[in-house]
């Protein structure tokens, strides 16, 4: 990195008044934690939707979202250590923490949540590793036989108790993967200094937009799974996540209208430089993009009757896109306006990796760190296959 710039200067542009030492310091990074840990609650809510209410035709994708939600938790932290500039002393906020900082606390949560979601998985998955343990050799032997910790014993009883232990997990894990994500609605609604992310709903927004972010990514995983493992789609399964999707997305629209409405009624001093950057300068990205084609378009689709295949994924990938512009538009949006109120600043990506900020910064950066969830679904897969028990259905021609 090159010392003689302050950071954040490289990528901000500045126009009319603004104070010098004004730049864009959250970058695409802090776009993407909190899309990717929005990710993580919504597969949890998911799978916790077989587990805890008994919805049986989610049984085909218990598994498969809840190992997903696991290879996202994994990533989840990383968008950060790529942000910083001293990524060796994040250490320090589980080595010293300091408990009036949110960051510290999340710490606690973070390894709170995944110790549930790791047990979970083992419970869920005992009898295969034990079954497994006793049928492989070799290497996958050994793993399997460690997995066991010792407890062998696939008795009817047990996988009784296993099975309300995986029930009472999920239950737990639900409040969990909530304070998961709506603590970082919580950090951006009380910075005061930013008049866009100063309202009390920002981590109900947050805590919505990322349960229909995680249903989506599991409907569209789920679907290209399916295909590649040349196995039927369940529609009976698609539908259930569609209907789910569909009730989530109305909230999460509503209170992204009421938060609008909030800060129009409001009409504080920073209303006109708010207005300007929510109506025109990202006016196109937010009305358009996140909210025509991010949450309108699949609430139609998803509202049509008899959804099949191809639609869910079509809706499902549109969500994504929307969900990823709206923290797009709360990040980047929330510090394109200058604290004089008479100025903007603009946030350029860079593309090329130029050099090694530009590629920690750029969309080499991103491409890894949203690529890099599905590289790990693909490995947990070896270990705990997700598709368990629909691997011998042959897939037949299916009308979309």
């Amino acid at each position: 990195m090159d010392l003689g710039h302050v950071h954040g200067e490289l990528w901000t542009v500045k126009t009319l008044f603004t104070y010098p030492n004004e730049y864009i310091y959250w970058t695409i990074h802090i776009v993407i934690y909190p899309f990717i840990t929005g990710l993580v609650a919504g597969a949890f809510v998911l799978s916790s939707l077989y587990h805890v209410f008994g919805k049986d035709e989610l049984r085909p994708v218990a598994k498969f979202s809840l190992v997903f939600s696991l290879a996202l938790l994994f990533i989840a932290p990383t968008p950060l250590l790529f942000h910083l500039l001293q990524p060796q002393r994040a250490i320090n906020t589980m080595l010293t923490p300091h408990f009036y900082s949110a960051i510290a606390a999340f710490n606690l949560v973070y390894l709170g949540y995944m110790a549930i979601v790791i047990s979970e998985i083992w419970f869920a998955y005992r009898e295969y590793i034990v079954q497994q343990s006793q049928s492989r050799t070799g290497v996958f032997k050994l793993i399997y036989s460690a997995l066991t910790l010792g407890s062998t014993d696939i008795s009817e009883a047990t996988l009784k108790t296993d099975h309300k232990i995986v029930k009472i997990l999920a239950a737990i894990g639900i409040p969990a993967a909530c304070m998961l994500h709506g603590y970082v609605g919580f950090i951006f609604g009380s910075v005061k200094t930013v008049p866009l992310w100063k309202t009390p709903l920002m981590p109900f927004i947050f805590l919505i937009s990322a349960v229909i972010s995680g249903v989506s990514i599991c409907i569209v995983t789920y679907i290209i799974g399916m295909k590649l493992s040349k196995i039927i789609v369940d529609n009976e399964t698609v539908q259930s996540m569609c209907k789910a999707l569909k009730w989530f997305l109305v909230v999460a629209f509503v209170l992204e209208a009421i938060d609008l409405v909030f800060h129009a009624y409001l009409a504080e001093e920073s209303w006109d430089i708010l207005s300007d950057v929510l109506f025109e300068r990202f006016g196109f990205r937010m009305f358009v993009v996140q909210w025509g084609f991010g949450m309108i378009l699949p609430l139609i689709l998803l509202t049509i009757p008899g959804i099949k295949t191809l639609r869910a994924f079509i809706a499902g990938a549109l969500v994504l896109m929307g969900v990823f512009m709206m923290r797009w538009d709360v990040v980047i949006g929330g510090q394109s306006m200058s604290r004089s109120l008479a100025g903007f600043l603009d946030y350029h990506m860079p593309i090329l990796p130029t050099s090694f900020e530009a590629f920690k910064e750029g969309l080499s950066a991103v491409i890894i760190l949203l690529s890099a969830p599905f590289v790990l679904l693909y490995l947990l897969n070896l270990l705990f296959p997700v598709f368990q028990g629909q691997r011998l259905v042959k897939r037949e021609p299916e009308k979309s």
